[in-house]
């Protein structure tokens, strides 16, 4: 499904973040391997895919589109055979990168809602909804 040279296929310039980014790539790469299913491969392919998906995640676009998949559902369903812990947690269906940077920020006790609940927000159809 997901192999190493899905890394090679990320935009030069998202790779290129990586270098002053590095430190959020770990916190990234940190979450996606503390909720893996450790049935769902090697663990350097598990590591792997988290990388993949750590570095996609710097991109300007949905995580889906900077993963370059045709959909949205494609990352759900590569969010579901790697890490379904953290499909479990997404309940409410929150966009991939926005739900991601969330946990961080849930992990380090960093409070970033506008609102005491997402449904009373303003900007809920940013953080949920479709991604076309």
């Amino acid at each position: 499904m997901l192999t190493t040279a899905l890394t090679a296929e990320l935009a030069p310039e998202i790779c290129a973040r990586r270098a002053t980014r590095d430190d959020e790539v770990a916190d990234l790469v940190s979450l996606l391997l503390a909720h893996a299913d450790p049935a769902a491969g090697s663990m350097a392919e598990i590591r792997r895919v988290a990388l993949t998906v750590a570095v996609a995640s710097l991109g300007d676009n949905h995580l889906w589109q900077d993963l370059q998949f045709a959909s949205r559902a494609e990352l759900s369903a590569l969010m579901r055979r790697w890490f379904p812990a953290l499909v479990a947690k997404n309940h409410a269906d929150m966009k991939w990168k926005k739900f991601l940077y969330r946990q961080l920020c849930e992990r380090e006790q960093v409070l970033i809602c506008k609102s005491p609940s997402c449904a009373v927000c303003t900007d809920f159809a940013v953080c949920f909804g479709p991604e076309e």
